[in-house]
């Protein structure tokens, strides 16, 4: 079966304001961003890429943009079902303001019982994104062959819960795993099970650096803005 490249989008103007932008309109890579999307055609350079799904979202049109205008030959399909997850009424808003609400504490320590008011739940948008894949697998392998590889531009939760998946984790556990903007992680599917080949590649250990104000044992909702 077909080996996937999952990208999440580069750092956004939401990342970088704090706000958890869900399925909010107008959200756009920044400047660091859209200078991660520019490098990524040369990072996939020797990967011969068969097909490219991408979320409709903005943010991840515009990651993707840099990788087809190098590689004219590949048109993008779009697939709501890799879109980020909805978070309903907490669309939009500060993730500051969200830390202390009950909510958050379940999303953090068991997210597998957490629904977002007026939007989804977190099983719903792991199987959606599960689905997807597994129905592309079956379309890249029918078109391109067993060892074809192919690529997806998604978002940080959702790549999070495929890569949950994929190791047989728990969701509950699914807050462990961490993918910076413009991460690059791998997924080598077979007959029998998955392999994890990649997972958050930056190419950068920045984010490695000690901080003078060190990140808190919470996940980042959404998945973060990365490296400073």
């Amino acid at each position: 079966m077909p080996t996937l490249i999952l990208v999440r989008h580069g750092r956004s103007t939401a990342n970088t304001e704090g706000l958890l932008a869900g399925w909010t309109p107008g959200v756009a890579l920044d400047e660091r961003g859209a200078a991660q999307a520019a490098a990524l055609p040369g990072r996939l350079a020797e990967l011969p890429l068969a097909e490219i799904v991408t979320s409709p979202l903005q943010r991840c049109q515009e990651t993707i943009r840099p990788l087809l205008q190098a590689r004219p030959d590949l048109s993008p399909h779009t697939d709501e079902r890799i879109g980020e997850a909805h978070y309903g009424d907490w669309s939009g808003r500060k993730l500051d303001e969200l830390k202390d609400q009950p909510l958050m504490e379940v999303v953090q320590a068991h997210p597998s019982a957490a629904a977002f008011p007026g939007g989804e739940s977190m099983r719903a948008m792991q199987t959606r994104a599960a689905e997807a894949v597994r129905e592309w697998n079956a379309r890249v392998e029918r078109d391109h062959g067993a060892d074809a590889v192919y690529l997806m531009c998604s978002h940080g939760d959702v790549i999070k819960s495929l890569v949950a998946d994929a190791l047989g984790l728990h969701l509950d556990l699914f807050q462990r795993i961490s993918v910076e903007p413009c991460s690059i992680t791998a997924i080598r599917y077979t007959r029998l099970r998955p392999f994890l080949v990649r997972l958050g590649d930056t190419g950068d250990f920045t984010s490695l650096v000690p901080r003078e104000e060190p990140p808190g044992d919470e996940a980042p909702v959404g998945g973060g803005a990365g490296a400073p």
